[in-house]
Parts: structure tokens; sequence; C-alpha cells
């Protein structure tokens, strides 16, 4: 049985060797980014699914739907920005396969 990190030495073998172009930095970027903000939008939507026993004003399917909307577009602000790092590390880590240090 092969273990989890060689497994991941062979795979990175068959990359091409040699500096990344640039292009694949940038969808390396912007992968990191989009995982950054899928992250943040199911670490909100499990806060929210926390019920307190309190009775909301308005509810319904409309509020959850303002809900879901509201907390995707703050995920995608927020890994945007930067501010919270997650995106930056994981491009960061990545980088080093495809040849480019970052």
């Amino acid at each position: 049985m092969t273990s989890p990190v060689s497994s991941f030495d062979s795979a990175r073998a068959s990359l091409p060797a040699g500096p990344a172009a640039g292009g694949d930095r940038a969808r390396l970027g912007e992968a990191a980014r989009q995982f950054e903000a899928i992250f943040l939008r199911q670490m909100l939507s499990a806060a929210r699914a926390t019920d307190f026993g309190g009775s909301e004003l308005f509810g319904g399917q409309g509020e959850e739907t303002f809900r879901e909307m509201r907390d995707a577009r703050f995920a995608e602000i927020a890994s945007g920005t930067g501010a919270i790092g997650l995106a930056a590390s994981i491009e960061a880590q990545l980088a080093r396969y495809l040849g480019t240090e970052g």
C-alpha cells in the first residue's frame, strides 16, 4: 500500500518541470480565492443553523434565501480582499507544485 505522500509525490513528478506560466499561477490564485469563499460560506451557513429558540420576526423561505445570498456575497468579498488569509496560504502551498516560489 502506498502512502498518501508517496502518491502525491508521484503525481507531482508527472507535472511539467520548470517555472509555471503566469497563467497557471493566476488560475491557482483564483482557485484558492474561490475555495476560500466556499469555505467561508460553509462556515457562515453552519453558524446560522444554530437555533437559540427565539422566533424570527419575518422568517420564511424569502429570508432564508436572502441570508444565503448575503453570506455568499460576504464570502466573495472577504476572500477577494485577502483579509482571512486562507487563499494566500493555499496558493503558496500549491505554487510549489507548479515549480514556482511565491
